[in-house]
């Protein structure tokens, strides 16, 4: 019986949500992996805002699955010998959805607006003297000095993506939520069809003219193969969601929950497809702000409790899916390494126990954020609360959806007014794989990532990698700031997996690369 209901709401809620559309329209239907309530890609990184930034916004750069940097809206660019002007030119055709040409005006509002927000942003805003636009088709980098991370910054693949938005949007305040949605990129945002927590519609942009190049990751062309595109927010229970997608009534789902990875590899009409092969890497972050954690000796020790295999075991369960990794850089990438882990990798509960005891915690409790709807996450908070228990703390898990989450992970107020002391999440590997994109080791205080972390060898160990061309010496800093993010606690990584996508197998031409992207897929 219960499952005929599940069945029974499979069907009808998509026919209930469904907007009346043209008999011979291709539409595609995706379960997201959660739900879209912010739609300023550059006010927060939660990445259904950056999949949503890439449906409607295009980029000056992508970044290929190979994780090289090619040219996107860019179609030509020079750097002078001294490395210090970078003149790019863009390329023909690029127009807004308003029927606007896109011009280097956008593009020097958009970079501003960005870079106030994206921790790599920061960083290369310092190196920039001035940005100019001699002419509607180019704009200009003067750098105060030589700058070797110019392209990977505007090529930039994930959270917080520089997409290309028109100045009048552009110039909003960065601290503020952007009200108008135009983009240049593959797809129309049909506002007047958006039902929040519900269903969210994308059709083709027509007048889109992609790349030549095949796509890969989020460079190379952007074709658009399907008419519609529609991201069913409402379908939040696992067992539901894979019967609609066996039944035919969705045709995918962004992340499979994984206890229902194995009865679906057994699925002869499903494929489980892994989009990102780089995987994810899981963190917990302490507010800095607040006690208990505003001590790093109290954050050391909660570090020191934070058993990855633990996390992993009770979250994925499917072994060959996940893989502890003692590193804050993604591990398999250039930076990775153990060094200055010891205070995880080789801990144990009793020296959990005893770094506690030293660190003199008075007993305030660990207001811990859960995420409710999200099957990738959702069990992590409470096995960060049983190991922090079983370490000595007291702690509070309080359950929430992950949009009112990402909202209140913004608040800086104490947790008995709104604000937290701990949440978990997952960053892709180019969000973590090297000092300037992670964003736990940004020690940058106010301007700091969710939880403010505040230090200034942090800050100058970065400053010093920013400036660095020589990739011995970068190798050497990483390692250093590793070190020190160990040391003051900035966060606790626990562990790292893949999530695999599962589709019809009618569905083609899914892209490889550190995101959810909806171009180049068919529909046969």
């Amino acid at each position: 019986m219960k499952r005929l209901r599940l069945a029974t709401a499979a069907l009808l809620l998509p026919l209930f949500l469904m907007a009346p559309v043209h008999a011979q329209d291709k539409i595609l239907r995706v379960v997201p992996h959660s739900n879209l309530a912010v739609l300023d890609p550059i006010w927060t990184t939660a990445y259904m805002s950056r999949n949503h930034g890439y449906m409607i916004y295009d980029t000056l750069f992508g970044t290929d699955e190979k994780n090289q940097i090619r040219p996107q809206m860019v179609d030509e660019w020079s750097v002078s010998p001294d490395k210090r002007l970078w003149t790019f030119k863009l390329r023909k055709g690029l127009e807004f959805h308003d029927g606007k040409p896109v011009t280097s005006d956008d593009v020097i509002a958009s970079l501003n607006r960005w870079s106030k927000r994206d921790t790599m942003g920061q960083l290369l805003a310092k190196f920039i003297e001035r940005m100019d636009t001699p002419a509607p088709d180019t704009f200009r980098l003067f750098m105060k000095e030589p700058c070797g991370f110019v392209l990977e910054a505007l090529g930039k693949p994930s959270a917080n993506v520089p997409f290309i938005m028109p100045k009048r949007i552009a110039d909003t305040d960065a601290f503020k939520q952007i009200e108008e949605h135009v983009g240049s990129g593959p797809y129309l945002f049909k506002r007047d069809e958006f039902k929040p927590g519900a269903l969210v519609v994308y059709t083709r942009n027509p007048k889109y003219v992609p790349r030549k190049e095949p796509a890969s990751g989020t460079a190379g062309g952007k074709p658009v193969f399907v008419d519609r595109i529609e991201w069913v927010l409402a379908l939040r229970d696992a067992q539901t969601q894979v019967i609609a997608l066996q039944k035919g009534e969705i045709d995918m789902i962004e992340r499979v929950p994984f206890e229902q990875i194995v009865p679906l590899r057994a699925d002869k009409s499903i494929s489980l497809i892994t989009k990102d092969p780089s995987g994810f890497q899981y963190i917990a972050r302490f507010n800095h702000l607040h006690p208990p954690f505003n001590n790093p000796r109290i954050r050391r020790a909660a570090i020191a409790a934070f058993d990855q295999e633990a996390f992993l075991k009770a979250q994925i369960g499917v072994k060959d899916l996940y893989k502890t990794c003692a590193s804050m850089y993604t591990c398999g990438t250039t930076y990775a390494t153990p060094v200055g882990s010891e205070i995880q990798s080789k801990s144990n509960m009793r020296k959990a126990q005893a770094l506690l005891k030293e660190s003199g915690y008075d007993g305030t409790p660990v207001v811990i954020m859960k995420p409710t709807d999200i099957a990738t996450i959702n069990k992590l908070p409470d096995v960060a609360g049983q190991l922090l228990r079983q370490a000595g703390f007291k702690v509070d898990v309080q359950a929430m959806d992950w949009q009112t989450l990402v909202g209140r992970r913004a608040k800086k107020e104490t947790p008995d007014k709104g604000g937290w002391n701990l949440f978990l999440t997952a960053f892709v590997a180019p969000d973590m794989w090297n000092p300037l994109s992670n964003f736990g080791l940004n020690g940058s205080c106010d301007k700091a990532w969710f939880g403010w972390a505040c230090d200034a060898k942090l800050e100058e160990l970065r400053d010093q990698f920013a400036h660095s061309t020589d990739d011995a010496e970068k190798k050497k800093i990483a390692e250093q700031l590793q070190v020190r993010g160990f040391e003051i606690g900035t966060h606790a990584p626990v562990g790292e997996y893949v999530a695999p996508s599962a589709v019809r197998k009618n569905i083609k031409g899914l892209v490889i690369g550190p995101g959810d992207f909806y171009w180049n897929i068919r529909k046969d």
